[in-house]
């Protein structure tokens, strides 16, 4: 029954402004069997499972997938409307309470906004909805914060400040490629083409992209694999037996404790990616060219990573102004 109504208000959609068709379905729902829809009713938290499985078959990340799962949940803890009836004030009024609930700022509010909003869109995109309710409720704008990068005088301190030549080897990798900490986890090395100067790697989605490295890199990966004496086929691996496949968290914090001893600001490899756009872009790259190498599937992201450098903006203006 909940079919055939949602079949005939699409059909009628042509036809009809957006106060007819709801008037149109609440006359529907009005003088059909209450019963019989209560019987199709699905549970909110069905919904939800069916929403997970299509992100789960679209190629999403574990990471991508649990973060859905939370924010969705949170959602529905709080909201216990069945679904079809939430409306747009009911969403609205959700994420002004999390915000004062939680004290959180404008972007961690504006990523909630943008999960539920997956959330419902793909509930149009089904047909178990007629209209999602969050399409009235837009990106919140957020500061545009300058976030800095790791200076040339700063890498050459950490190179020199380096203790293992595995430590020297993700260094000059994750400068020269802008990979993410959890690709170069995952490299193995038959991944890594030496001749070529370049691997592959998979990126979110499991998406396959090819990344290329400078020499520096090459030479101290070379130095770092003939140095083991595992077997282990992973490109990094724990210093200590059993040589285990480097996990995030040890990347993390060996950057990190690094940089503090160094007395460098919050080291860490996303800093190195965000590094690298700059540096290309800086330097002349198209900015479609680095958005490839970081395999990012919108431009506008690429963009949030390079931040053009000031002094290239001042030296521009005085050359084509002054």
């Amino acid at each position: 029954m909940e079919e055939k109504l949602v079949s005939i208000l699409n059909e009628m959609a042509d036809y009809l402004n957006v106060s007819q068709m709801k008037k149109l379905q609440e006359i529907l729902l009005k003088n059909l069997s209450e019963n019989e829809l209560q019987r199709k009713e699905i549970e909110n938290e069905e919904y939800l499972r069916m929403f997970i499985e299509a992100k789960k078959i679209e190629g999403c990340s574990e990471r991508t997938l649990k973060y859905y799962q939370e924010t969705v949940e949170q959602l529905l803890l709080q909201v216990s409307t069945p679904i079809r009836k939430i409306t747009t004030e009911d969403l609205r009024k959700y994420l002004v309470e999390y915000q004062n609930k939680n004290n959180c700022s404008n972007v961690t509010v504006n990523n909630i906004r943008r999960n539920i909003s997956s959330f419902f869109s793909w509930l149009e995109e089904e047909d178990f909805i007629l209209k999602s309710p969050m399409r009235r409720i837009h990106k919140i704008k957020t500061k545009t914060i300058v976030k800095e990068i790791i200076s040339d005088e700063s890498i050459e301190k950490m190179r020199d400040g380096c203790h293992s030549l595995r430590d020297l080897a993700i260094i000059d990798l994750l400068y020269s490629t802008g990979i993410r900490v959890g690709e170069l986890v995952n490299l193995n090395i038959s991944n890594v083409n030496f001749e070529q100067r370049e691997c592959i790697v998979f990126g979110k989605g499991e998406k396959e992209r090819r990344v290329y490295f400078d020499a520096k890199a090459k030479i101290h990966l070379q130095e770092y694999l003939d140095s083991r004496t595992d077997t282990n086929p992973a490109l990094f691996v724990t210093l200590d037996s059993p040589h285990d496949r480097l996990k995030i968290s040890g990347v993390e914090i060996r950057l990190r404790e690094l940089g503090r001893s160094l007395n460098l600001n919050k080291i860490h490899p996303h800093k190195f990616r965000r590094t690298m756009a700059t540096r290309a872009i800086d330097k002349g790259m198209p900015i479609e060219q680095v958005q490839k190498l970081l395999g990012h599937s919108q431009i506008d992201t690429t963009m949030q990573y390079a931040i053009v450098n000031q002094n290239n903006v001042k030296t521009s203006h005085q050359k084509y102004i002054a």
